[in-house]
């Protein structure tokens, strides 16, 4: 399918949630397209809902977040079968439409894949697979996944002879990534609790406490007592990157929270750890895909 077909396939039907799909083996794609305004506009789904942000602002709202949540570009977010949210669309129009991106998957293929992450990853302490209940997952995507998000796409959209075996094997992928990102994400909270829990937390609570410090890695495997090699071993199985890579990913999350609470760059920037107020602001746009300025003004 070329370019243009595609285009021409998302020509505007209806003025809120143009919807244009592509299914293939256990998921299905679709790109919604919002052209004017809307309020409370109701999203659910029967499978996994992974979704993540093209262009433009929604506003979600869940019984967890009933005041709303922010949602914008190099965002995405996860709805559990059967989990229902409402969504805002404040600024979308025909000039500059609000488009996200879905991928809807079956809950057998999140399951087979749960169950062979958590035998591969399982921890001392109880991380658990998983848990389709559980509240939505809301959540920065890296560049990594958005790359995969785009890959997606033209997979879906083209006559490719092998597109069943690759989009199969993109959607377990993306799969992974989420359920990294769960586990990474229960570990940080675990660690708040039981810092002494074993080695990993240990280093894990070492890092989000000293997020101000540079990273001293011989002295991060003394709290952890771990060797140099078996830490980053431990890392990259069960969280997914290098000890720096998480400091700065933290680094620039908490950043990001105390610029909607309303302190300034140059004051967040030096006070996390950064050299100045450019280098904070060149990763700030890297990581988010925006300026630290822009993400304040949308998130507030």
């Amino acid at each position: 399918m070329s370019r243009n077909t595609f285009q021409k396939l998302r020509q505007p039907k209806m003025l809120v949630e143009n919807k244009t799909s592509f299914s293939g083996p256990d998921s299905e794609v679709s790109i919604y397209d919002t052209y004017e305004p809307a309020k409370r506009v109701r999203l659910d789904s029967k499978e996994l809902l992974f979704c993540g942000m093209i262009t433009g602002r929604k506003i979600m709202y869940t019984p967890e977040l009933p005041r709303g949540e922010v949602f914008l570009p190099h965002e995405s977010f996860v709805v559990a079968p059967g989990e229902v949210i409402d969504i805002d669309f404040p600024d979308a129009s025909m000039e500059d439409p609000t488009t996200c991106l879905t991928v809807e998957i079956s809950r057998e293929k999140v399951n087979q894949l749960s169950s062979q992450l958590v035998e591969e990853t399982a921890i001392e302490g109880g991380v658990s697979d998983w848990r389709l209940g559980e509240p939505i997952l809301h959540t920065h995507h890296s560049s990594e996944t958005q790359g995969l998000l785009s890959r997606l796409i033209k997979l879906f959209s083209e006559n490719h002879p092998d597109r069943n075996v690759l989009i199969d094997l993109n959607i377990s992928e993306l799969i992974i990534r989420m359920l990294r990102h769960k586990t990474r994400d229960f570990l940080l909270t675990y660690c708040s609790n039981n810092p002494e829990a074993n080695g990993l937390i240990a280093a894990l609570d070492w890092i989000n406490s000293t997020l101000s410090q540079p990273l001293d890695v011989d002295r991060l495997c003394k709290h952890a007592c771990m060797s140099r090699s078996r830490l980053y071993a431990e890392f990259k199985k069960k969280v997914g990157c290098s000890p720096l890579e998480l400091q700065q990913q933290l680094r620039l999350k908490r950043a990001a929270e105390r610029l909607i609470d309303g302190e300034t760059i140059t004051a967040v920037s030096y006070d996390l750890g950064f050299s100045n107020p450019s280098h904070f602001c060149y990763r700030f746009k890297n990581f988010f895909g925006c300026t630290a300025t822009e993400y304040k003004k949308n998130k507030r």
